[in-house]
């Protein structure tokens, strides 16, 4: 399953992608902007698919903020299978920048819901507001969960895995109707 991590830059999400495929455990290390993509890869167990629970081999890929790599986005969404949209709700330019990202990799892809998620990712020592932040009408109807690694990691480790399990659940009803296309 190739998921995509995406958003504007500095807005946290190399630190996101790091806790959710265990590559390692410190947080707030010095900020290195990602160059292009850097490409995760580990196993994800007990999955609830609808009526079963089943694991899967998760790509997360964690794609740079910059628009300088914008030439490197359709290769990116190439057979993408779900698309998590990272912000800093107290960044005001990211909650505009992030209608870009919905445009550019959910809506130009005709992603369901439940293939995409937000993540209103907030800094270590920021204050956590967990309110809905004031979004576009097209990003309001897209679940979203709040995180701060410091205080609530595994709540934000326990979405995500719910998270996986719908994108899961969309790719088995798609390759179910396929089939069935097949045999009528």
């Amino acid at each position: 399953m190739k998921i995509l991590l995406i958003g504007p830059s500095e807005c946290g999400k190399t630190a996101l992608a790091n806790f959710l495929s265990d590559t390692t455990e410190t947080i707030g290390a010095d900020y290195s902007p990602t160059q292009g993509v850097r490409i995760l890869e580990f196993e994800s167990h007990n999955l609830s698919n609808g009526n079963k629970n089943s694991a899967c081999e998760v790509e997360l890929w964690d794609c740079a903020g910059d628009f300088k790599f914008e030439s490197c986005w359709p290769a990116l969404m190439k057979d993408s299978n779900g698309v998590v949209i990272v912000f800093n709700p107290d960044v005001p330019s990211h909650l505009k920048e992030i209608e870009t990202w919905y445009s550019t990799f959910i809506f130009s892809q005709g992603l369901q819901e439940a293939q995409c998620l937000l993540i209103a990712h907030h800094k270590p020592g920021s204050g956590a507001d967990t309110n809905r932040p004031p979004l576009a009408p097209q990003l309001n109807k897209l679940p979203l969960i709040h995180s701060n690694l410091e205080e609530e990691p595994e709540d934000v480790r326990e979405e995500f895995h719910k998270y996986l399990g719908n994108v899961m659940r969309v790719l088995s009803e798609k390759q179910e109707r396929e089939e069935m296309s097949i045999i009528t």
